[in-house]
């Protein structure tokens, strides 16, 4: 399915080549903009401007990965309004598997080896241990795990309201508030970051971890989180597989 996505974008080289020119340049703009907010206090929040930069690609690189993988959720509604879902439910695969990573993002596969040398890179200057490298390693695969079950939640909002653009919209905007760590932000709003929509176990966690700055009890609590919102988007999803209404009905 993937291959075939592929394929759709590769035919139009003149589409892929400015889709792709805009999110280098939008990359590049942000890291500039963070590199001159610094360059009079060198801090922000506490952080040094390589743990600034560190923090903003730890989220570019999560939130790559979700569009690389996730790409199909935004082909998602067409589907629910047009009746085609139904075909998605009779073939032999599982329909949330189908709807949820049906077709991979060209674009996004392309950018996810620079934004890792970069990950790379930067965060060698920050002198980690090897086990706080694992433990990064692995809070990036809870942060995806978590942004799993957002995109499963979306999918099924998308099937009990047919509205799925400014949901998933909506998250990439509340999610987009990671690019900085939490610790800039003043209650109620970091409270909300952190548990209600945890942004912060997604970026901010494995960020400090890599700084040797998260507690054991930190570490734990995310994978908690991780693994509850998984179990709960995915009863939210055959919950609202039940009150689906096909085209023949």
């Amino acid at each position: 399915m993937s291959r075939n996505a592929f394929l759709m974008v590769l035919v139009q080289k003149m589409t892929l080549v400015v889709f792709l020119i805009g999110k280098v340049v939008r990359f590049g703009l942000f890291g500039m903009f963070i590199i001159f907010l610094l360059k009079g206090t060198n801090s922000l929040a506490g952080y040094s401007l390589n743990q600034t930069l560190f923090f903003f690609l730890t989220f570019t690189l999560v939130d790559t990965i979700s569009q690389f993988l996730f790409r199909e959720v935004y082909r998602f509604r067409p589907q629910i309004v047009s009746g085609s879902f139904d075909l998605v439910l009779v073939k032999p695969v599982n329909a949330l598997f189908r709807s949820l990573m049906g077709g991979a993002d060209v674009i996004d596969f392309i950018t996810i080896p620079p934004i890792i040398y970069a990950v790379i890179y930067i965060g060698g200057m920050l002198d980690p241990t090897f086990a706080e490298i694992l433990i990064y390693l692995v809070l990036i695969i809870n942060a995806v795990v978590i942004s799993t079950a957002f995109h499963i939640a979306v999918l099924s909002l998308g099937i009990l309201t047919t509205e799925v653009d400014h949901t998933i919209m909506i998250f990439r905007d509340t999610f987009s508030m990671g690019r900085f760590p939490v610790d800039i932000y003043r209650e109620p709003l970091k409270g909300i970051l952190t548990y209600f929509i945890p942004v912060a176990v997604m970026i901010t966690v494995p960020a400090r971890a890599i700084m040797g700055l998260t507690s054991p009890v930190g570490i734990l609590s995310s994978l908690t989180i991780g693994a509850v919102a998984l179990f709960f988007a995915t009863r939210f999803w055959n919950y609202a597989l039940r009150y689906y209404t096909s085209a023949s009905s």
